[in-house]
C-alpha cells in the first residue's frame, strides 16, 4: 500500500498545496496512491492521537508513506525520529519530497533507524530524570506535592452548606434525600458526603429509625 500523508496545523491554511506536489512526483515516478491521509493539527500533538498515529499501527511491510516534507510528520525533532523509527522497524518506507530523504530497507535507513530509536530513548529518559529531579528538589524545599492528605475530605460542598437551613427543614418534612439534592440542583451523592461530613442529626436520626 502506497499512502499520502498531508497534515496543516490550521483550518487557514490549505492541504491543496501538499496534495498537488505529492500528485506530481507519483506521476513522475510511476507511482500510484492507494489511500490519502489528510488532518489538520498541530504537529506538536503526539502522533499516537493523530490520524498518522492510527495510520503507523497498520502498515505492513513494504507499504510506502509519501508525505511533501518530513517536518509534516512533527515539529518536533526527536517525535519525527520515533515516528521513522516504527516505520523503519515495521519495514515500511519513508519519502519526503522537498527533503530528498528516502528511508527505506537499505543499509544506511536501518543504521537511521538504530540511530532514530537510541535518540528518542535517551530524550526520553532525560525528561524523566528532569521531572525526578525538580520534585526532588521541591521536597527539599519543602513544598508539599499532590493534594494535601484529607484536604478533600474535610471541603464542603459550598451550594449545601448555603442552604443548611433549608436541607433541615425539607429533611424534618420528610423529603427524601433525592428530592431535596433536585431541589438544590447537587448530585444526590454530594448531599449524603455533606450530610455525613457535619453529622447532621436529623439525617443521622433517620436512617437509625430506618434500620430500626
Amino acid at each position: 500500500m502506497i499512502y499520502g500523508y498531508i497534515r496543516v496545523s490550521s483550518d487557514k491554511q490549505t492541504v491543496e498545496n501538499q496534495r498537488f506536489e505529492i500528485v506530481n512526483f507519483c506521476k513522475r515516478n510511476e507511482v500510484e496512491i492507494d489511500g490519502w491521509i489528510e488532518e489538520t493539527i498541530s504537529g506538536t500533538k503526539s502522533y499516537s492521537k493523530r490520524e498518522l498515529g492510527k495510520l503507523l499501527k497498520r502498515i505492513k511491510e513494504d507499504d510506502l508513506i509519501i508525505c511533501a516534507e518530513i517536518s509534516r510528520l512533527g515539529r518536533n525533532l526527536f517525535m519525527i525520529m520515533e515516528i521513522l523509527n516504527v516505520c523503519m522497524n515495521k519495514g515500511c518506507k519513508v519519502w519526503s519530497i522537498k527533503d530528498g530523504y528516502r528511508l527505506g530497507d537499505d543499509i544506511q535507513s536501518k543504521v537511521l533507524a538504530f540511530a532514530f530509536g537510541l535518540s528518542a530513548e535517551i530524550e526520553r529518559n532525560l525528561i524523566s530524570q528532569r521531572t525526578k529531579e525538580a520534585l526532588n528538589r521541591k521536597k527539599a524545599e519543602g513544598v508539599v506535592l499532590g493534594r494535601r492528605k484529607g484536604s478533600y475530605n474535610k471541603t464542603l460542598n459550598k451550594k449545601c452548606e448555603y442552604n443548611k437551613e433549608k436541607i433541615d427543614l425539607l429533611l424534618k418534612q420528610g423529603y427524601s434525600i433525592s428530592r431535596i439534592a433536585k431541589k438544590l440542583k447537587v448530585a444526590r451523592g454530594t448531599l449524603y458526603r455533606y450530610l455525613n461530613k457535619t453529622n447532621n442529626e436529623i439525617f443521622i436520626n433517620r436512617q437509625t429509625n430506618s434500620y430500626n
